[in-house]
């Protein structure tokens, strides 16, 4: 009688990131580009960039009004010539004492000016003459020179993502275009002869492959090139094909479904014949199984992670698999998903958003989360760490999608985020809970 094979640990997900963290280190793309700044939206900056002027350059009115000395002004009242007129754009002579000058906002403060009296509060009368009808203070109104940006500064960092504001910042320096990360070349596929594609008729025992179309998105959201190889038929000899061509033009290989314990889950033997694997039980719910792995790749690119010839797994034993053949020119990771739609999308946004970052250089860490207010009860919490679809309601608290099930992927479309619920903890309405927007896990 053969032995029944002792059920492993589970990891929890700390860590897993910690593992993911330290095997993608070694990846971590250096290839630069130059592109316009007009171009750079997602990007990864390679180097900082640092202001060559100050912001603004030179002291500037915020208001439309009258640039005036403030000693001219001892009453409400007062009346002054309007010796000159600033538009935007256009550099004013110095102030004359006892004068002011008519400026628009935006307009360079003139020499001799130490405050703004916004228009509202003035009376342009006949001849030329302005009332002032405040007392000013000085500074008033007034953004001074360098208030922004001093000149020399790093605005942007390496290793940030550029985001829309991000990229106004480099212009208001002057940076007509920046050094940016190549873009991670990532290799898609599915595992499943259940997998169709829609437009096609769906067969007894099929079902329409949403992952390769969730993953794919979430990929393309994240800056990358994606590869997609389609969908794999359920054979040894088919997975190890697919993760040769994979690896051949990729940085990092996604695939879904096959990282199971089913006699048609192929992807763990096809991993471990062509480079190395670690098999992993993660305590979260959503998403427990999960692969991680090297494929060598002999394709003779070397800007790759190199082929350590060491194997995967810690112990060296079933879960690390067969070593990787010292001497390859380099190997691509491999980040095997499990196949249900929302533990797909969950064990994406955990896991291989971090080795996405880590391989640009990035801050790996999850987002640090909202502590936000239960609108729901959880009764009857996993033992596994929770990851529950939630949205904010009208009233600023947490309402709870009613079917969990890790099947249900229309949860994650009502949801603007998940609730980090540690393991074990019940939640009763008006408890403080750790929200986890989707907008910032998607971003990362």
């Amino acid at each position: 009688m053969s032995a029944v094979p002792q059920q492993r640990p589970m990891l929890s997900l700390d860590e897993a990131l910690s593992r993911l963290v330290q095997g993608s280190v070694a990846c971590r793309i250096d290839q630069t580009q130059t592109v316009s700044t007009f171009d750079a939206l997602g990007r990864v900056l390679a180097a900082d960039v640092l202001s060559a002027l100050n912001v603004p350059p030179q002291d500037n009115t915020s208001m439309d009004g009258y640039a005036l000395c403030c000693a001219d002004v001892p009453t409400a009242g007062t009346l002054l010539p309007v010796a000159q007129r600033i538009p935007a754009g256009h550099v004013g002579q110095p102030l004359q004492p006892g004068t002011a000058a008519r400026i628009f906002t935006g307009g360079q403060v003139p020499a001799g000016a130490d405050a703004v009296v916004m228009q509202e509060q003035c009376v342009a009368l006949d001849g030329g003459v302005v009332r002032i009808d405040t007392v000013p203070r000085p500074g008033q109104w007034i953004r001074r020179r360098g208030e922004d940006v001093l000149q020399g500064a790093a605005v942007l960092t390496r290793g940030q993502r550029l985001n829309p504001q991000a990229l106004g910042l480099a212009a208001s320096v002057g940076a007509a275009s920046l050094s940016v990360l190549r873009r991670p070349r990532v290799a898609i596929f599915s595992t499943g002869d259940e997998l169709m594609m829609p437009g096609e008729p769906l067969r007894p025992g099929a079902i329409y492959n949403s992952n390769r179309f969730t993953l794919r998105a979430l990929l393309q959201a994240a800056g990358c090139e994606v590869q997609d190889l389609g969908i794999v038929e359920d054979t040894l000899a088919a997975t190890r094909a697919a993760l040769r061509n994979a690896a051949a033009g990729s940085d990092l290989i996604v695939t879904c479904g096959g990282v199971s314990v089913g006699d048609e889950d192929h992807l763990k033997p096809a991993a471990r014949a062509e480079g190395e694997l670690e098999d992993w039980q993660i305590a979260i719910k959503p998403g427990k199984p999960l692969a991680f792995g090297r494929i060598r790749r002999s394709d003779g690119r070397s800007d790759g992670c190199k082929d350590d010839g060491k194997g995967g797994g810690e112990d060296g034993g079933a879960d690390g698999g067969q070593g990787g053949a010292g001497g390859q020119s380099g190997v691509a990771l491999l980040v095997g998903l499990p196949g249900n739609p929302v533990s797909a999308f969950i064990t994406h946004l955990l896991a291989v958003s971090t080795v996405l970052r880590v391989m640009q250089g990035m801050d790996s860490a999850l987002p640090a989360g909202l502590p936000l207010r239960a609108a729901f009860d959880w009764p009857k919490p996993d033992k596994r760490r929770e990851f529950l679809r939630v949205r904010l309601n009208g009233d600023g608290a947490l309402e709870l999608f009613a079917n969990q099930s890790s099947g249900v992927l229309t949860s994650v479309v009502w949801a603007d985020g998940l609730v980090d619920n540690p393991p074990g903890q019940t939640i009763v309405q008006g408890d403080v809970v750790r929200f986890l927007p989707l907008s910032a896990l998607i971003a990362r």
